[in-house]
Protein backbone atom coordinates (compact mmCIF):
# COMPACT_ATOMS: atom_id res chain seq x y z
CA UNK A 1 0.00 0.00 0.00
CA UNK A 2 2.80 2.65 0.88
CA UNK A 3 1.01 4.76 2.45
CA UNK A 4 3.66 7.06 4.73
CA UNK A 5 3.50 7.38 7.96
CA UNK A 6 2.40 10.98 9.09
CA UNK A 7 2.43 13.08 11.95
CA UNK A 8 1.04 16.17 12.70
CA UNK A 9 1.03 18.35 15.60
CA UNK A 10 -1.42 21.28 15.99
CA UNK A 11 -0.30 24.09 18.67
CA UNK A 12 -3.80 25.05 18.80
CA UNK A 13 -4.05 28.76 20.77
CA UNK A 14 -0.85 28.28 22.08
CA UNK A 15 2.46 30.16 22.70
CA UNK A 16 4.38 33.36 22.59
CA UNK A 17 7.42 34.36 20.62
CA UNK A 18 9.79 33.15 23.22
CA UNK A 19 7.61 29.72 23.24
CA UNK A 20 7.73 29.11 19.92
CA UNK A 21 11.03 29.41 19.09
CA UNK A 22 12.11 27.08 22.23
CA UNK A 23 9.76 24.89 20.47
CA UNK A 24 11.24 25.07 17.27
CA UNK A 25 14.56 24.67 18.61
CA UNK A 26 13.80 21.83 20.22
CA UNK A 27 12.60 20.13 16.92
CA UNK A 28 15.54 21.69 14.94
CA UNK A 29 17.64 19.15 17.22
CA UNK A 30 15.62 15.87 17.34
CA UNK A 31 16.55 13.51 16.32
CA UNK A 32 13.68 11.54 14.26
CA UNK A 33 13.43 9.12 11.16
CA UNK A 34 13.96 10.47 7.80
CA UNK A 35 11.03 11.42 5.53
CA UNK A 36 11.24 8.21 3.59
CA UNK A 37 10.03 7.25 6.97
CA UNK A 38 7.69 9.74 8.07
CA UNK A 39 6.37 12.88 6.93
CA UNK A 40 5.79 15.64 9.51
CA UNK A 41 4.12 18.90 9.57
CA UNK A 42 3.40 21.41 12.35
CA UNK A 43 0.17 23.61 13.14
CA UNK A 44 0.94 26.89 14.69
CA UNK A 45 -1.20 29.52 15.74
CA UNK A 46 -1.79 32.15 12.42
CA UNK A 47 0.67 34.77 13.53
CA UNK A 48 3.98 32.85 14.42
CA UNK A 49 3.26 30.96 10.92
CA UNK A 50 6.20 33.43 9.43
CA UNK A 51 8.32 32.64 12.63
CA UNK A 52 7.75 29.10 12.22
CA UNK A 53 8.50 28.89 8.64
CA UNK A 54 11.94 30.54 8.24
CA UNK A 55 13.43 28.89 11.24
CA UNK A 56 11.98 25.12 11.07
CA UNK A 57 14.11 22.42 9.97
CA UNK A 58 13.44 22.44 6.36
CA UNK A 59 12.44 18.50 6.20
CA UNK A 60 9.43 19.68 8.60
CA UNK A 61 6.57 20.90 6.83
CA UNK A 62 4.00 23.89 8.04
CA UNK A 63 0.34 23.82 8.31
CA UNK A 64 -2.47 26.22 9.43
CA UNK A 65 -5.24 25.74 11.69
CA UNK A 66 -7.89 26.80 9.68
CA UNK A 67 -8.98 28.42 6.87
CA UNK A 68 -12.24 30.40 4.61
CA UNK A 69 -13.86 28.91 2.28
CA UNK A 70 -14.03 31.97 -0.14
CA UNK A 71 -11.23 34.38 -1.44
CA UNK A 72 -10.71 37.16 0.62
CA UNK A 73 -13.38 40.18 1.24
CA UNK A 74 -15.23 41.67 3.13
CA UNK A 75 -14.50 38.47 5.85
CA UNK A 76 -12.91 40.15 9.36
CA UNK A 77 -11.00 37.37 11.39
CA UNK A 78 -10.73 34.90 8.49
CA UNK A 79 -7.16 33.74 6.25
CA UNK A 80 -8.00 32.67 3.18
CA UNK A 81 -6.25 29.65 0.86
CA UNK A 82 -4.58 32.40 -0.48
CA UNK A 83 -2.75 33.88 1.68
CA UNK A 84 -1.48 30.91 3.19
CA UNK A 85 -0.14 30.04 0.02
CA UNK A 86 1.48 33.73 0.11
CA UNK A 87 3.11 32.97 3.20
CA UNK A 88 4.67 29.35 1.42
CA UNK A 89 2.49 27.66 3.32
CA UNK A 90 1.38 24.30 1.82
CA UNK A 91 -0.91 22.46 4.13
CA UNK A 92 -4.61 23.09 6.40
CA UNK A 93 -6.29 21.66 9.21
CA UNK A 94 -10.18 21.81 8.46
CA UNK A 95 -13.23 20.23 10.40
CA UNK A 96 -11.45 20.09 14.03
CA UNK A 97 -14.07 18.89 16.79
CA UNK A 98 -13.67 22.47 18.41
CA UNK A 99 -14.89 24.56 15.52
CA UNK A 100 -17.22 22.26 14.87
CA UNK A 101 -18.81 22.20 18.79
CA UNK A 102 -17.40 25.80 19.49
CA UNK A 103 -18.25 27.73 16.12
CA UNK A 104 -21.33 25.67 14.68
CA UNK A 105 -19.23 24.49 11.20
CA UNK A 106 -21.59 22.05 9.62
CA UNK A 107 -20.34 18.54 7.92
CA UNK A 108 -21.93 20.37 4.36
CA UNK A 109 -19.65 23.91 5.39
CA UNK A 110 -16.28 21.93 6.47
CA UNK A 111 -17.06 19.85 2.78
CA UNK A 112 -16.65 22.96 1.18
CA UNK A 113 -13.91 24.34 3.01
CA UNK A 114 -12.03 21.39 1.99
CA UNK A 115 -13.18 21.23 -1.34
CA UNK A 116 -12.16 25.16 -1.82
CA UNK A 117 -8.76 24.25 -0.20
CA UNK A 118 -7.92 21.39 -2.16
CA UNK A 119 -9.09 23.93 -5.32
CA UNK A 120 -6.46 26.21 -4.49
CA UNK A 121 -3.56 23.91 -4.30
CA UNK A 122 -3.34 23.27 -0.16
CA UNK A 123 -2.96 20.12 1.25
CA UNK A 124 -5.73 19.06 3.95
CA UNK A 125 -5.60 17.41 7.16
CA UNK A 126 -9.66 16.51 7.03
CA UNK A 127 -10.64 15.88 10.74
CA UNK A 128 -13.80 13.82 11.96
CA UNK A 129 -15.05 12.19 15.20
CA UNK A 130 -17.57 11.20 17.40
CA UNK A 131 -18.83 12.66 21.00
CA UNK A 132 -18.88 10.82 23.75
CA UNK A 133 -22.33 10.43 23.61
CA UNK A 134 -22.88 9.35 19.75
CA UNK A 135 -20.04 6.90 21.21
CA UNK A 136 -22.30 5.66 23.80
CA UNK A 137 -25.08 5.22 21.75
CA UNK A 138 -23.37 3.04 19.54
CA UNK A 139 -23.35 5.44 16.09
CA UNK A 140 -19.70 6.21 15.80
CA UNK A 141 -19.12 4.37 12.19
CA UNK A 142 -22.47 6.43 11.25
CA UNK A 143 -21.38 9.67 12.38
CA UNK A 144 -17.75 9.75 10.81
CA UNK A 145 -19.09 8.23 7.80
CA UNK A 146 -21.77 11.34 7.16
CA UNK A 147 -18.64 13.29 8.02
CA UNK A 148 -16.64 11.55 5.59
CA UNK A 149 -19.48 11.94 2.94
CA UNK A 150 -19.80 15.67 2.76
CA UNK A 151 -16.10 15.86 1.98
CA UNK A 152 -16.65 12.93 -0.32
CA UNK A 153 -19.23 14.42 -2.33
CA UNK A 154 -17.28 17.80 -3.19
CA UNK A 155 -13.70 16.68 -3.83
CA UNK A 156 -12.87 13.75 -6.73
CA UNK A 157 -9.07 13.76 -5.98
CA UNK A 158 -7.56 12.13 -2.21
CA UNK A 159 -3.95 12.51 -3.33
CA UNK A 160 -3.66 15.73 -1.06
CA UNK A 161 -6.19 14.83 2.26
CA UNK A 162 -5.35 13.15 5.25
CA UNK A 163 -7.95 12.00 7.31
CA UNK A 164 -7.57 12.83 10.93
CA UNK A 165 -10.04 10.62 13.07
CA UNK A 166 -10.52 12.15 16.08
CA UNK A 167 -12.89 10.92 19.18
CA UNK A 168 -13.65 13.98 20.30
CA UNK A 169 -14.67 12.42 24.12
CA UNK A 170 -10.64 11.78 23.70
CA UNK A 171 -9.26 15.47 23.11
CA UNK A 172 -7.56 16.76 26.13
CA UNK A 173 -8.70 14.52 28.56
CA UNK A 174 -6.41 12.43 28.83
CA UNK A 175 -8.73 9.69 27.84
CA UNK A 176 -7.14 7.45 24.50
CA UNK A 177 -9.18 5.47 22.47
CA UNK A 178 -7.51 2.07 23.13
CA UNK A 179 -5.75 0.53 20.37
CA UNK A 180 -8.27 -1.64 19.09
CA UNK A 181 -11.23 0.77 19.08
CA UNK A 182 -8.78 3.09 16.82
CA UNK A 183 -8.04 0.51 14.64
CA UNK A 184 -11.81 -0.58 14.73
CA UNK A 185 -12.97 3.13 13.91
CA UNK A 186 -9.50 3.41 10.71
CA UNK A 187 -10.83 0.13 9.52
CA UNK A 188 -13.89 1.23 9.20
CA UNK A 189 -13.53 4.61 7.29
CA UNK A 190 -11.30 2.46 5.12
CA UNK A 191 -13.95 0.23 4.37
CA UNK A 192 -16.40 3.62 3.84
CA UNK A 193 -13.90 5.18 1.24
CA UNK A 194 -13.40 1.84 -0.85
CA UNK A 195 -17.38 0.83 -0.92
CA UNK A 196 -18.40 4.33 -1.72
CA UNK A 197 -15.43 6.46 -3.54
CA UNK A 198 -12.98 3.85 -4.96
CA UNK A 199 -10.32 0.82 -3.26
CA UNK A 200 -7.37 3.20 -4.93
CA UNK A 201 -8.29 5.63 -2.69
CA UNK A 202 -9.14 3.52 0.09
CA UNK A 203 -5.45 2.00 -0.10
CA UNK A 204 -3.67 5.75 -0.74
CA UNK A 205 -5.62 7.79 1.20
CA UNK A 206 -3.86 7.77 5.15
CA UNK A 207 -6.00 7.83 8.47
CA UNK A 208 -4.44 9.37 11.36
CA UNK A 209 -5.73 9.06 14.70
CA UNK A 210 -5.66 11.81 16.62
CA UNK A 211 -6.71 12.39 20.82
CA UNK A 212 -4.50 12.62 23.74
CA UNK A 213 -1.64 10.74 21.53
CA UNK A 214 1.76 10.83 23.66
CA UNK A 215 5.12 9.72 23.76
CA UNK A 216 3.93 6.56 26.01
CA UNK A 217 1.21 5.11 23.90
CA UNK A 218 2.13 6.06 20.69
CA UNK A 219 3.90 2.96 19.91
CA UNK A 220 1.33 0.48 20.15
CA UNK A 221 -1.24 2.92 18.36
CA UNK A 222 1.15 3.03 15.81
CA UNK A 223 1.24 -0.66 15.40
CA UNK A 224 -1.97 -1.31 14.25
CA UNK A 225 -2.79 -2.02 10.63
CA UNK A 226 -4.96 1.13 9.66
CA UNK A 227 -3.29 3.87 11.71
CA UNK A 228 -1.21 5.74 9.64
CA UNK A 229 0.15 8.63 11.75
CA UNK A 230 -1.10 11.11 14.38
CA UNK A 231 -2.49 14.31 14.61
CA UNK A 232 -0.96 15.40 17.93
CA UNK A 233 -2.23 18.23 20.46
CA UNK A 234 -0.88 19.06 23.36
CA UNK A 235 2.14 16.89 23.32
CA UNK A 236 3.84 18.49 20.20
CA UNK A 237 4.18 21.31 22.52
CA UNK A 238 6.96 19.47 24.41
CA UNK A 239 9.99 17.18 24.01
CA UNK A 240 7.72 14.15 23.70
CA UNK A 241 6.66 14.98 20.56
CA UNK A 242 10.03 13.58 19.58
CA UNK A 243 9.58 10.23 20.53
CA UNK A 244 6.31 10.34 19.05
CA UNK A 245 7.67 11.00 15.58
CA UNK A 246 9.86 8.02 16.32
CA UNK A 247 7.02 5.65 16.56
CA UNK A 248 6.87 5.56 12.45
CA UNK A 249 9.83 2.99 13.38
CA UNK A 250 7.35 0.59 14.40
CA UNK A 251 5.22 0.95 11.70
CA UNK A 252 8.61 0.67 9.20
CA UNK A 253 9.14 -2.73 10.99
CA UNK A 254 5.79 -3.88 10.39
Amino acid sequence: MGRKFFVGGNWKCNGTTEEVKKIVSTLNSGEVPSEDVVEVVVSPPFVFLPLVKTTLRPDFHVAAQNCWVKKGGAFTGEVSAEMLLNLDIHWVILGHSERRAILGESNEFVGDKVAYALSQGLKVIACIGETLEQREAGSTVEVVAAQTKAIAARISDWSNVVLAYEPVWAIGTGKVATPAQAQEVHYELRKWLKENVSPQVADSTRIIYGGSVNGANSKELAGQADVDGFLVGGASLKPEFIDILKSAEVKKST
